[in-house]
């Protein structure tokens, strides 16, 4: 019997993206959680900051004595807040960018120049979670005055917001390569 053509690399490619569907749309729900999960301890952290400089106003103009470890403890939250709020922005797109060259571009060069700048944010992500790791281990041993606590919680925020750029920085490119688009997680 003669073997007669088949579409059977078409079928292995759609076999092989419905395989990969399922990981990635759990991938992008990970992500998502991931972002609210941000965002509403960005909020949170946000009210914490209020009440400390609330306390830091309330004491110095009322009861003429202001507490030693309200301002040490708003600096650390400011760091905390814009940092988890800072890779929530990168994954919901609230970042700045150029749109006017890729409106430039025809459809296929804006696909690769878009999945070049998320492989510029990605390298971003990783090399600001690796140096803030390490420094934050390099001055682990120090305490914040006023608090008591490790220096390196300082670094930590910047360390979890570069990791977390990392990860949304990999799902837009997933996304773009799927013809999809990633959902704000304020939605």
């Amino acid at each position: 019997m003669l073997a007669t053509p088949t579409n059977e690399p078409d079928v292995a490619a759609g076999g092989r993206e419905e395989a990969l569907a399922a990981p990635l749309d759990a991938y992008s729900r990970a992500c998502a959680r991931l972002a609210r999960i941000c965002m509403w301890t960005s909020v949170f952290g946000l009210i914490c900051l209020i009440v400390a400089v609330s306390l830091q106003i309330f004491g110095r103009h009322v009861l003429n004595s202001t507490p030693t470890w309200a301002e040490s403890l708003a600096l650390l939250l400011v760091l905390y807040v814009t940092m988890l709020g800072a890779a929530v922005g990168v994954r919901d797109a609230g970042h700045i960018g150029f749109e006017s060259l890729l409106d430039a571009l025809p459809a296929a060069g804006q696909r690769r120049l878009r999945i070049f700048i998320h492989l510029l944010v990605l390298l971003f992500g990783v090399l600001m979670a690796w140096n803030c790791g390490v420094l934050a281990e390099s001055v682990a041993a120090y305490k914040i005055p006023n608090l008591g606590i490790s220096n390196a919680w300082k670094y930590v925020p910047a360390t979890l917001s570069g990791t977390l750029i990392a990860l949304f920085s990999v799902e837009h490119i997933i996304a773009i390569l799927r013809n999809q688009k990633v959902v704000p997680a304020w939605r």
